[in-house]
């Protein structure tokens, strides 16, 4: 069991360079859809990649930065966002809403696990945890969609979104409790939470709205 347990930091590390990655396409999608320029793009992606991150590091007053501890992060952004525009110029291809869609969903279960564990490592209270695995994966797509100057999605399209984090969030905890390891704890996070948007697109969840008569 012990050498199991190990696994766990490896894992939130390779989790959160995945999320990274996923919230970097999704930005550089957005972007390209934007019909941004080449800067505009690399700069979308960064803001996606680290936003939410940075935000959780701040408020846990985590220093250095995540992705100052991993520089490694910073040249994987850069070496995607390259590729990216590269095969999509290449390629002609169209980032549609609906492609968009996958990167980001995988990124928000990624990020959810990474935001929540950080949070419980460092002893916050639990509602506090679950929280910051929401605001990791939210606020970068946030402030992604903020910069292409349009709505964010996790406001708009009335799907389920920073609720699968939250619920998310809980299941980490409930599998910690459990004596779960923390590479199952990990792994069973991301598939909850990325699962759950994923079906909430497929069959078109919503939420209600909230009307003023």
């Amino acid at each position: 069991m012990e050498i199991i347990d190990t696994w766990g930091p490896w894992l939130r590390h390779v989790l959160e360079l995945a999320a990274t990655l996923a919230f970097t396409l999704s930005g550089v999608m957005v972007a390209a859809r934007s019909r941004l320029d080449a800067v505009g793009v690399y700069a979308v992606a960064f803001v996606a990649a680290f936003g939410g991150g940075t935000l959780r590091d701040l408020l846990l007053d985590q220093r250095p930065f995540f992705w100052v501890r991993h520089v490694e992060y910073l040249w994987g952004v850069l070496a995607l966002t390259t590729a990216a525009m590269l095969f999509m110029r290449q390629r002609h291809f169209e980032p549609t809403e609906k492609i968009i869609q996958l990167p980001d969903a995988l990124g928000l279960g990624l990020f959810a696990a990474v935001g929540v564990d950080v949070a419980s490592a460092a002893g916050m209270p639990a509602l506090v945890a679950v929280l910051m695995g929401v605001v990791t994966p939210v606020f970068g797509g946030v402030l992604r969609d903020i910069v292409c100057n349009e709505i964010p999605t996790a406001f708009r399209d009335h799907r389920p979104y920073a609720l699968c984090a939250f619920l998310g969030g809980w299941v980490y905890l409930g599998m910690e409790a459990l004596g779960a390891p923390e590479w199952a704890t990990l792994s069973g996070t991301v598939a909850i939470t990325a699962g759950l948007r994923i079906l909430a697109l497929w069959r078109d969840w919503r939420l209600p709205l909230w009307q003023v008569h």
